[in-house]
């Protein structure tokens, strides 16, 4: 089988496509690199420049290359500028997505494992959050993957086009090896942002909000290498192969570290100064979010191997040490 990776010169996609060519899948990219960046990809990947929503090129892709499945990172994520310009991620994350699928379906490809988020879920009325959650994003980004969950569900019943969706918590870490790692522009992550400080690239960072009811005053995530985040969407993919039906899947540790966690970790993993400013609270920042991932292991039979923060930190650092000078 051949698999079209959508937005595999990003983050989370390049880390997926490495993966899925360890297991000896073959793979397509098609991205048009205005967030990622051609030097994620593995070597020897054909590389598609364009968009998703470009029905055309798309159809001919499939063609072209066999393709009998879909992996689909490409999507706006920043939190901010969703709310700044919602027109921007409606567009891309929900229109251009509904033009992809379509072209899927036409095409006669009716799988597809979704990159979704726990943005979907908005602020948690309990944790940890399991997939039975109420869903009510507090902002675009999560109401456009939510959208798309719904879409998904849609051409289900409709068309037969199998999909599962994976709700991400904090996708955080590199490639154990040092080959690629987190490279956004504008950075926004707290462990990069911290990992620059250790590395003398930034002053300081902020933290947005000291007086949470947490142990320590600052907001607690669920942090989940990006590694394991990978290996489920293959284990994803698999479900599909062998006729499982749609669904979707948290995926995070189940543990949540706080800001000041991160910061004092990343000190320790560098043993150099993070240095950080308090900053007021971001509007919409829940204290607490933490996933329940006892479904993916259960029906998918996941099982995250970098499961602590100072792991996912050590790899990150690893990657950045190797790779500052370069970016």
């Amino acid at each position: 089988m051949t698999v079209l990776v959508t937005g595999g010169a990003g983050y989370v996609g390049s880390h997926a496509l490495q993966v899925l060519r360890q297991n000896g899948l073959r793979c397509v990219v098609l991205d048009n690199l205005s967030r990622g960046h051609r030097e994620l990809l593995s070597a020897g990947t054909p590389l598609v420049e364009g968009d998703i929503g470009d029905d055309a090129l798309v159809r001919r892709v499939i063609a072209e290359h066999g393709v009998t499945a879909v992996m689909h990172f490409a999507a706006y994520a920043y939190v901010g500028e969703s709310v700044a310009h919602p027109a921007r991620y409606y567009a891309n994350n929900v229109a251009a997505t509904t033009a992809l699928l379509t072209s899927m379906v036409e095409s006669g490809v009716k799988q597809i494992v979704f990159s979704s988020t726990c943005a979907t879920y908005g602020m948690p009325e309990s944790v940890p959050i399991t997939e039975a959650h109420p869903q009510r994003p507090v902002n675009p980004y999560g109401a456009s993957k939510l959208m798309v969950e719904r879409i998904l569900q849609d051409f289900d019943r409709a068309y037969g086009l199998k999909s599962v969706a994976l709700r991400y918590f904090n996708a955080a870490g590199a490639d154990p090896e040092g080959r690629i790692g987190e490279w956004h522009e504008p950075e926004t992550h707290i462990i990069p942002l911290a990992l620059e400080v250790a590395a003398g690239a930034r002053d300081h960072v902020e933290v947005f909000g000291t007086d949470y009811p947490t142990p320590d005053g600052t907001c607690i995530r669920d942090y989940i290498h990006v590694t394991d985040l990978a290996q489920a969407h293959v284990l994803g993919l698999r479900h599909l192969q062998s006729g499982g039906a749609s669904e979707a899947f948290n995926l995070g540790n189940g543990n949540g570290f706080s800001v000041r966690q991160v910061l004092d970790t990343v000190e320790k993993v560098t043993g150099r100064k993070a240095r950080a400013k308090a900053g007021p609270r971001r509007e919409g920042d829940p204290h607490s979010l933490v996933g329940s991932a006892a479904k993916a292991r259960r029906v998918l039979g996941w099982k995250p191997q970098w499961d602590t923060l100072d792991a996912i930190i050590e790899t990150a650092w690893k990657w950045h040490t190797r790779h500052a000078v370069k970016r």
